[in-house]
């Protein structure tokens, strides 16, 4: 308790002395809810910044701080009224006026929203960032105001994010309050939409129901319904995940988990799924409150959302059944009407939303489609036109998908649907293509692009994609689209990602010489493009030319390839050097533009270490370059050789081999030197961005160093650890010494840590630095579990029983230093919690990596049988945390309505339980703490309701542990957390 007095004693101090001289905010007489939210948000920055409150005055003549909306005309100064009157809805303009030597700072907004943005961009002025995991303010105080003269306008109208369902680390963890959270940051980086997709039958999610008009009661509760589900611990699913305690969760990760099972807050007490009738309906109602309240405070926001499913529709096999029941066929046009009457009018009477999507099938961006599927598709959408008109259209129905359209002709849904429905669509190839260059041709009505801010089959490591980001938002504006929108599943990882889209969403004064320079690169003309390399020793069955298909290039797009005009003969050659089991690699492959194998899977075909090929006559070539592309479609496309050989035009005899992955070998080239591909290098210069972030999250001390490191690391210069959708790890047959190499920037990073003394930078590097540490170790499980790899086929392969047995414990000692190299993995993940993401990264890690995959102990019983005895106890991994204490807020709610008690969940990760646990708040800037004690809920988890308030608050926490006093946040007592309530 004596450590508590002398902190708070200091903190008084510390305010005390900041709050002398506290400037003025004045407003308009009457302010609309949402004035009063911009004058609270800006009265809260500024006390952030510079320690001391203003205050504020509705219907003050002058004020230090003046915030308007344009239409208040007889407030606003003369010379500011000309550029006020031309300003719309969500725009603003920020300027300094200097009048009798006093300076005066005027926010004023086209409507309510743009004065809210308005007030946003001003605080950015001053320093502050805004994520979607929360706002960071730099430890430094602000010494003075800065002078500022901008005109706000958006390049897109609208802008926003798609987290995407159906993974762990995505929304299927988020809790109401996440929601909340998260919108609230979509309003502070001014975008203004979120859309949700939802998977309907086979791994059913509660987002969207689909039954009969009388299923639905007048508040839009569902009467019938069929299981559904999202993702838990409980859940096999799909993905290699198995069921798991997260109490079994390495390094005492298991400790920030309330129970064994764990999942949506809307599904608790129906996991892994729901079992009975009640139970089905119970879910879909669950979620239904939960949009209800997220959504209709996504709209007080001025932030359209959108939720919806695949076209054509789905119907589950029980609603099926009902139709069948009442004598109706499922297929009839008219019961397709019937079904999206009953999805839409339950949605318009259980949550608002703006936007209902339906999205082109997945397969379509990977098999390409019919003209029996386009004319389904169609007819599908149609059936749903006429069941929002029989409803008087609640809302306005949009498309999206895999695909803009039918590969025949991608416009071709524009011609069903009515001019103010949006198109959009997501990029290709998980993100690996750029904008859909159709959005060109599509004029009349909105249209959204869609970049992938991160891939799925990298689910589990970081990946920087600002410099990406940043070239689709200029290919999109470029193709006229509307609408910017970012595809992603977690928050705080992609910090940057965000950042830099949600920028590039209002100004692009920066998309000028380089992105002209990179529109106008020209296609390269020989050798991969991009890729690894890796060699096996294994023998290969069905060839006499081993030594070809023992060396690899994977994680490729194509190859072009310089060959005299003509018409050849190509021969692709494969093999599975890598995976035991189907399904783990399966990619597609196109020849000249055109596909030719439409779904790989090499070793559902022929096995491991076996010769596959497929060889294609009548190749021809006119623009001397033979073009090989690659889609992703599960894990990183492989090819081992190519073969050319045919005439060339002036009938001269050609032949070209590659041997790819390796050297020359005999008449075989050796493999060519990689060049990027525009579409897959696309990104624009990183450095400035990453200075600027450097400096509000890490000081300006380190900012130009880091700022270097994370720029040349950003984009494909990220090593990639795991490939197999989601976030699986995947061998890597590179010496460890060698691959080790590529993360040389972490020891960099390492190296400033000490130049870091601000606690709020520190703690902000460090969540960046265990990441990287994390995604370092990753690395390093690859390439132990590849040479785990190559000894289980040398002990397959070896007669002799003393060179078995040997073999067996050189295995034995690499798999018990995998489950030590493993609890450092977790570690360093574990260190870097602080959101739903990141929570649902270790699941992913466990339940599908280490559980499903096996990634670890595929060869435990291997080993166990050529030694004969079981395996000893270091092979078993600890469940116990040994890592630094801290306190973990995993959502931070930053604004709270008029009497809302807020409910904190607080996870204290410490080795022993604290001795004490209180949160202290007070009324922003004001008075004296008041001290509230934090419940124990289970292992590390707490709980804390703060009171209700109707005025805005700001609060802090201490712990007591045995490694010491444990404080959040970090920069506490200078700057606090603080809610604004409005």
């Amino acid at each position: 308790m004596k450590h508590i007095t002398a902190f708070l004693a200091c903190l008084t101090a510390t305010i005390c002395i900041t709050t002398a001289h506290a400037a003025s905010i004045a407003t308009a007489p009457a302010l609309s809810p949402l004035e009063r939210l911009a004058a609270s948000e800006l009265q809260r920055y500024l006390y952030l910044r510079t320690g001391s409150l203003p205050t504020i005055s509705m219907g003050a003549s002058q004020g230090d701080f003046m915030v308007l909306r344009s239409d208040r005309l007889l407030q606003i100064p003369a010379e500011l009224r000309p550029a006020a009157r031309g300003i719309h809805s969500e725009q603003f303009i920020i300027r300094t006026l200097t009048t009798a030597g006093r300076r005066s700072w005027w926010i004023i907004g086209g409507s309510d929203i743009g004065t809210l943005y308005g007030v946003y961009r001003f605080a950015e002025k001053l320093g502050v960032r805004f994520y979607l995991h929360g706002d960071v303010i730099p430890d430094d105080r602000l010494k003075q105001i800065p002078n500022v003269s901008e005109t706000g306008k958006p390049v897109f109208d609208t802008r926003g994010i798609q987290p995407f369902h159906d993974f762990s680390e995505g929304p299927d963890w988020w809790s109401t309050d996440d929601y909340l959270s998260y919108i609230t940051q979509l309003a502070k980086m001014r975008m203004n939409f979120i859309g949700l997709h939802c998977y309907p039958e086979g791994m059913a999610e509660p987002a969207v129901w689909i039954g009969l008009p009388e299923d639905v009661g007048a508040n839009g509760r569902v009467k019938f319904s069929y299981p559904s589900t999202w993702a838990n611990t409980a859940h096999p699913g799909v993905w290699w995940n198995v069921p798991m305690n997260s109490s079994d969760f390495t390094a005492g990760a298991g400790q920030i988990f309330d129970d064994d099972i764990h999942g949506s807050d809307a599904q608790k007490g129906m996991f892994p799924l729901p079992s009975t009738p009640e139970q089905n309906n119970r879910l879909f109602n669950n979620t239904a409150e939960l949009f209800h309240t997220a959504f209709d405070y996504a709209r007080s926001l001025g932030v359209k959302s959108c939720i919806g499913t695949e076209t054509p529709i789905t119907i589950p096999a029980l609603v099926k059944q009902r139709i069948v029941a009442k004598g109706q066929d499922p297929a009839d046009p008219l019961v397709v009407q019937d079904v999206y009457k009953g999805i839409f009018s339950r949605i318009a009477a259980a949550y608002p939303v703006d936007y209902y999507w339906l999205w082109t099938p997945e397969r379509w961006t990977w098999e390409g489609n019919s003209a029996v599927d386009t004319q389904a598709t169609i007819g599908d959408v149609q059936s749903a036109l006429d069941a929002l008109k029989s409803l008087g259209n609640p809302f306005k129905l949009a498309t999206s998908g895999w695909v803009l359209g039918p590969v025949q002709d991608r416009l071709a849904l524009g011609r069903v649907l009515p001019k103010d429905s949006p198109m959009s669509c997501i990029n290709r190839n998980v993100g690996h293509s750029p904008v859909e260059p159709s959005f060109g041709e599509l004029t009349g009505r909105p249209k959204w692009a869609i970049p992938w801010m991160e891939n799925d089959p990298v689910l589990t490591a970081p990946q920087p994609w600002v410099g990406r980001m940043l070239y689709d938002a200029a290919d999109a504006a470029r193709l006229g689209c509307t609408g910017l929108l970012g595809i992603h599943w977690r928050t705080k990882v992609l910090s940057m990602n965000v950042s830099a889209l949600a920028g590039a969403a209002w100004n692009q004064d920066w998309n000028s010489d380089e992105y002209r320079a990179l529109q106008k690169v020209s296609e390269p003309k020989d050798g991969p493009v991009t890729g690894q390399v890796v060699t096996y020793g294994n023998p290969i069955d069905g060839t006499d030319e081993d030594d070809v298909y023992q060396s690899v290039r994977y994680n490729l797009t194509g190859y072009r390839l310089t060959v005299p005009n003509g018409r050849y003969t190509v021969r692709l050659m494969f093999s599975e050097l890598a995976y035991d089991t189907p399904g783990r690699r399966v990619f597609g492959v196109s020849l000249q533009g055109k596909p030719v194998i439409d779904r790989l899977d090499i070793f559902e075909k022929v096995g491991k270490n076996k010769a596959l090929d497929y060889t294609y006559p009548d190749v021809v070539v006119t623009n001397r370059q033979l073009r090989l592309d690659f889609a992703y479609i599960v894990e990183f496309p492989c090819i081992n050789g190519i073969v050319i050989s045919g005439k060339s035009s002036t009938g001269e005899a050609y032949t070209r081999k590659i041997n790819c992955g390796g050297p020359a070998l005999r008449d075989y080239e050796g493999d060519l030197k990689v060049i990027e591909s525009p579409a897959e290098r696309r990104g624009l210069p990183v450095r400035d961005f990453y200075l600027d972030d450097a400096r509000a999250n890490f000081g300006r001390i380190v900012a130009e160093p880091i700022a270097a490191i994370l720029s040349e690391i950003d984009g494909l210069n990220m090593p990639a650890p795991v490939a197999l959708c989601p976030g699986g790890l995947v061998p890597n047959g590179q010496p460890w010494d060698t691959e080790k190499l590529r993360y040389g920037f972490v020891d960099k990073l390492e190296a400033l840590r000490p130049r870091i003394t601000s606690p709020g930078d520190r703690e902000r590097f460090d969540y960046w630095l265990n990441t990287y540490r994390y995604a370092r170790c990753l690395g390093e499980v690859g390439c132990r579990r590849a040479e785990l790899d190559a000894l289980a086929e040398q002990l397959k392969a070896e007669a002799d029983a003393a060179k078995r047995t040997q073999t067996a414990q050189t295995m034995l000692t690499l798999r018990i230093d995998l489950s030590r190299l493993w609890e450092r993995t977790i570690g360093y993940q574990l260190a870097a919690v602080d959101t739903p993401g990141e929570m649902g990264t270790i699941d992913n890690l466990e339940r599908h990596n280490r559980g499903g995959m096996k990634f670890l102990s595929q060869y435990d019983d291997v080993i166990s049988a050529a030694l004969g005895s079981e395996l000893p106890e270091e092979v078993a991994l600890s469940t116990r945390f040994t890592g630094g204490p801290r306190i973990i807020v995993p959502t931070v709610r930053t604004q709270a309505g008029q009497g809302e008690v807020v409910r904190l969940k607080v996870f204290i990760l410490a080795a022993q339980p604290p001795a004490s646990a209180m949160l202290y708040w007070r009324p922003l800037g004001k008075g004296a703490y008041h001290a509230l004690p934090l419940k124990h809920v289970t292992r590390s988890v707490y709980m804390v309701d703060m009171p209700s308030m109707n005025t805005s608050y700001e609060y802090y926490i201490v712990a007591e542990s045995s490694g010491g006093q444990l404080v959040w946040p970090a920069t506490t007592p200078r700057i606090n957390q603080t809610v604004v309530i409005w």
